[in-house]
């Protein structure tokens, strides 16, 4: 029944947020001392201390915003660091991943240096960038651009790599030179693997400015979450961490504006399906 049912855009919104509110509400349930605590811990306080409960963490939320007002500056912070890792991380990959496509000497001899560089798990370099670049916005940004980067070099290599051969050698006929290959026939080609590795990139942009919070910083809103775990401050956690996905979200939402504007010329999925 249910994949008969196609989304329209009148009430897709409303099964979404229709959809966050039950997730909420179960959310309360399990936390709620006498409903479904008592049937899966020992007393009703464990829910609590583990899970944290929505309306303290709603409140949590409220006061730094509002209340209080003492999270922008944190924030500031983590979207600095986030934004400009994702920047730079997605130019650099774009950058590489055309240049070793359409170099097939350059792409042989890297190939293992990268594939060796791509399987290092990345985090373990965060300690090392607080040493190179100090405990400021450098070691969060250089730990970014690397979780980046690859993501986007390996779409646009892959998105380059697969431009038919019809389409290159019609292009040639037509007298096209390099640039013009390059403008008409490969970025178009590599655009939709790119904003597909974009959306990937955004949550690891984040990660990467966490994660070197938690290392050593003394702001940021990882700062925030690693100080509340040291007092076992669960609602102040996961409202760190609600906090941090709606950015991701919004900054997700704003690359889909992008994309949206620049594909224009593809056929969308609903037009195909008619065709």
């Amino acid at each position: 029944m249910w994949s008969r049912i196609k989304p329209r855009p009148g009430n897709l919104r409303l099964w979404q947020l229709g959809l966050l509110v039950v997730l909420f509400g179960l959310w309360h349930a399990l936390t709620r001392p006498g409903l479904i605590a008592p049937l899966l811990f020992d007393n009703d306080q464990q829910a609590a201390f583990f899970f944290g409960e929505p309306l303290q963490v709603l409140q949590r939320i409220w006061s730094w915003f509002v209340t209080e007002a003492d999270i922008y500056r944190h924030l500031g912070v983590t979207l600095a660091e986030t934004l400009l890792a994702f920047a730079v991380g997605s130019v650099a990959g774009l950058a590489a991943g055309l240049w070793l496509a359409l170099s097939p000497m350059a792409s042989a001899m890297l190939e293992p240096y990268i594939k060796a560089l791509n399987s290092m798990p990345r985090i373990i370099l965060a300690p090392i960038f607080s040493v190179w670049f100090g405990l400021g916005i450098g070691s969060k940004v250089a730990l970014g651009v690397t979780l980046v980067f690859f993501i986007v070099f390996f779409n646009v290599y892959q998105g380059v790599r697969e431009v038919s051969p019809v389409i290159l050698a019609n292009a040639r006929m037509l007298g096209a030179n390099p640039k013009q290959l390059l403008r008409h026939v490969y970025l178009p080609s590599a655009t939709s693997w790119v904003f597909s590795s974009l959306h990937t990139s955004v949550g690891l942009a984040f990660v990467g400015a966490v994660v070197g919070e938690y290392l050593g910083s003394s702001q940021g809103v990882g700062y925030l979450i690693l100080q509340a775990e040291g007092t076992f401050d669960i609602n102040t956690v996961m409202a760190g961490i609600l906090v941090l996905t709606a950015f991701a979200l919004v900054l997700d939402a704003l690359v889909g504006r992008i994309e949206r504007r620049l594909l224009r010329w593809q056929p969308r999925a609903s037009e195909t399906a008619r065709l």
